[in-house]
């Protein structure tokens, strides 16, 4: 039986529950500068081109998990270019000034993080080229140094950066695809979460920092997800709140999801299946779903 997942996997949206959906929209729309794909009753799909990257659900009925509870630490976006970036950060610090929370260098990207209007975490960042990455025993060497913002800007800000943030301009004619590139979760342990992300799901590991977060990827990317401990250790499964939806993975093909299927229902993982695609849920209860 095939241990891995293939290395052509991808992330695919993140979808969250919302308590206000108007907002909500507005925010990733008109601030993190991703466009509406679609929008139906209670659903708004935001991405670029033809990637969904955020799914938003109206639920106004649940309330805000409480602190400490498993779910969502951010959902990251990965930007093609550094002037793509540069015109994203740009058109948050205009239209959501007190939603940034903080930049850094990670050696493999730049990552720019704020919060949304409803308290989800969100990366906006830009990869460096894979062969300026650098790999000891099969880990990706990761930090976390300075990145200025403002002069992360005055570098790579274009003119027409700045025009689309200052305008309601499609931005996906501007600067082409954003997608999510990596999801990071809030879980209860790191051991469990290699367990069920490693040893079932068959990511590789490919980053650790001590026993409080774990880095899984495909294909050798740095991460494709990253599970931490850092304000959830000893979280047990979630109940039904606003936050994180679902997550969804994006495999090569049908025979793909059905060799994850087979794989899963051998460890006892309880799956969904509606002939098209494959969902189960973690040990906290975040679902994901599975796709072609």
């Amino acid at each position: 039986m095939d241990q891995l997942l293939p290395a052509a996997s991808t992330m695919g949206a993140v979808t969250l529950r919302v308590a206000d959906l108007d907002r909500m929209t507005a925010y990733y729309r008109d601030a993190v500068t991703l466009r509406v794909l679609a929008s139906e009753g209670g659903r708004v799909v935001l991405g670029r081109g033809s990637t969904p990257a955020v799914v938003l659900e109206h639920a106004p009925e649940l309330k805000h998990a409480g602190p400490g509870e498993a779910g969502l630490f951010h959902t990251a976006i990965l930007f093609d270019s550094e002037e793509a970036l540069a015109a994203a950060v740009y058109s948050v610090a205009r239209r959501a000034p007190g939603t940034f929370t903080g930049s850094a260098d990670h050696l493999v990207s730049k990552a720019f993080y704020f919060t949304d209007p409803e308290g989800n975490g969100v990366e906006l960042y830009w990869d460096r080229d894979r062969t300026l990455w650098s790999w000891t025993h099969g880990q990706v060497e990761m930090a976390t140094l300075f990145l200025d913002p403002q002069t992360f800007l005055s570098e790579h800000l274009t003119e027409r950066g700045a025009a689309l943030a200052e305008s309601t301009t499609d931005a996906t004619a501007v600067f082409g695809d954003a997608a999510v590139g990596h999801v990071h979760l809030s879980v209860g342990d790191v051991a469990t979460a290699r367990e069920f992300y490693v040893d079932r799901l068959g990511f590789e590991a490919t980053a650790a920092l001590g026993g409080s977060a774990l880095f899984v990827s495909a294909g050798g990317y740095h991460h494709h997800m990253a599970m931490n401990t850092w304000n959830s250790g000893g979280a047990g499964r979630r109940r039904l709140a606003l936050g994180l939806g679902e997550v969804e993975i994006r495999l090569p093909s049908t025979d793909d999801i059905g060799a994850l299927e087979e794989r899963m229902r051998h460890y006892g993982v309880q799956t969904r299946d509606d002939g098209r695609t494959l969902a189960f849920d973690d040990p906290w209860a975040n679902a994901v779903r599975v796709v072609a």
